[in-house]
């Protein structure tokens, strides 16, 4: 009996609908890039061109020339910037999306079908563009973190300075608590012009410090030895010409910052800056910075505890003024990677995790967050609580979470800090904690019994 013959007629992969018709995708490199364009648009809808300037521009073109509105390409380092550039500057509807978002299925691999994937993900409407905030924003940021690698470098020469101590056993570093203030820097400066005599070292200490004069002298008696005196010269100068590049750049922020939009007037009353809010232990710029970012976010966030000038700084750098690109508060943790990452599968909660993000304003509102441990304000309160039931690591998220929560309320609505709020939340709170403990005496059969006022 002879078998039937199986129909060898597949069943069409279902097609999504096109939600971008005119949409493209770039693959970028450091030397080359490819672009996808829909199929009926070119009769080589895949195109290969260099990463020189000129080029870059007939890319451009090409795209426009396929009547191409928007455009899709991963964050792949810094080799994005100057095409994602031309292509807003031409108009076009750039999409910045993260390489975890748009992984092609296992198989072969290759730039062509990279860009095809792209175009292909993003004509349907599977891409999110990346958060970017507008281009002077963006200009600000690059000297920030220029200035932070520069502040980063000058670190690690001043603890060359202290290996050329170490090696000759002068134990000025360990006596006194900066080695790059007035008293340290003196005393170097002595000892590289010649000066041996620790007495006469010791009376260049500042009135400030708190070591003794004869203390001082005594860590200056060592083995000065040639070859660490050079290391020593060397490094103090590295360190004093990384002092004005980081000047030179205060310089540039500065001017940056007085092009931005003012949206309130610092207060004339030389008082209304806090004292946590200058209190930020080096780094600080040579500027009156916190006015400047009162002017420009139009409230005062150093007034939040924990949050100081340069907090508020990296907060302007990485996000900006204006958040209405978040739906809410919720979008905003989320952004930030702040709030529990919900992973639910068949019903049951596999993970609840926060996702790992690399975001220089998450790791500000941390830093923040973990100087509440001895703040006596509501949240230092909500901090030590939350360390004593969850840990220090999920405190800290939990305190960040509550100050990225506190930074959008203010910015969104330009109300400035309320303690008396977080009052009435304590209450809230102290209200709970008394209701359980009363339902768990009533289920021990015992009452609990106010203490009175004054009893002894």
């Amino acid at each position: 009996m002879s078998r039937k013959r199986r129909s060898s007629k597949k069943t069409g992969t279902p097609v999504l609908h096109s939600l971008n018709p005119n949409a493209a995708g770039v693959d970028i490199g450091a030397t080359e890039i490819y672009i996808a364009v829909p199929a009926d648009r070119d009769a080589q809808p895949v195109r290969h061109f260099s990463t020189f300037t000129e080029d870059l521009h007939a890319a451009a073109d090409w795209l426009k020339s396929c009547n191409i509105e928007t455009v899709a390409m991963e964050s792949t380092g810094v080799y994005w910037i100057p095409f994602f550039q031309i292509l807003e500057a031409r108009g076009l509807q750039v999409f910045l999306v993260n390489a975890h978002h748009v992984k092609n299925v296992p198989g072969r691999k290759s730039d062509v079908s990279d860009c095809q994937w792209l175009q292909y993900l993003h004509s349907v409407g599977l891409l999110r563009g990346s958060f970017r905030p507008e281009q002077e924003v963006c200009t600000v940021r690059s000297i920030l973190r220029h200035r932070d690698g520069l502040v980063q470098m000058a670190s690690s020469h001043v603890q060359h300075i202290q290996k050329a101590l170490d090696q000759m056993n002068l134990q000025l570093h360990h006596v006194i608590s900066d080695i790059t203030g007035m008293t340290g820097l003196a005393i170097i400066e002595a000892i590289l012009a010649g000066e041996r005599n620790p007495q006469t070292l010791a009376k260049l200490r500042d009135g400030r410090i708190k070591a003794t004069e004869s203390t001082i002298a005594k860590s200056l008696v060592g083995d000065y030895r040639r070859e660490h005196l050079f290391t020593l010269g060397q490094s103090l100068a590295a360190y004093r010409h990384y002092q004005k590049l980081i000047g030179a750049c205060d310089k540039e922020i500065e001017q940056y910052l007085e092009t931005f939009e003012s949206k309130a007037d610092p207060p004339e009353d030389p008082k209304w800056k806090s004292q946590d809010g200058q209190n930020t232990r080096g780094g600080k710029p040579g500027f009156d910075l916190q006015s400047h970012l009162y002017r420009i976010f139009g409230v005062d966030l150093t007034q939040i505890p924990g949050v100081h000038t340069l907090t508020t700084q990296t907060l302007l750098a990485e996000i900006g003024p204006d958040l209405s690109r978040f739906a809410n508060a919720a979008a905003f943790t989320s952004w930030l990677g702040l709030c529990p990452d919900n992973r639910i599968s068949g019903g049951k909660i596999l993970s609840v995790k926060t996702r790992k993000v690399k975001n220089r304003a998450a790791t500000a509102l941390r830093m923040a967050a973990q100087s509440l441990y001895r703040s006596q304000s509501y949240l230092g309160h909500y901090f030590r609580r939350m360390r004593a039931k969850l840990g220090a690591p999920k405190a800290i998220t939990a305190a960040a979470h509550k100050l990225a929560r506190v930074i959008y309320h203010m910015l969104t609505t330009r109300q400035a800090y309320d303690e008396t709020i977080c009052v009435q939340n304590e209450l809230q709170n102290r209200q709970r904690l008394e209701a359980r403990l009363r339902k768990q005496a009533r289920d021990l059969g015992l009452e609990i019994i106010p203490a009175k006022t004054g009893a002894v």
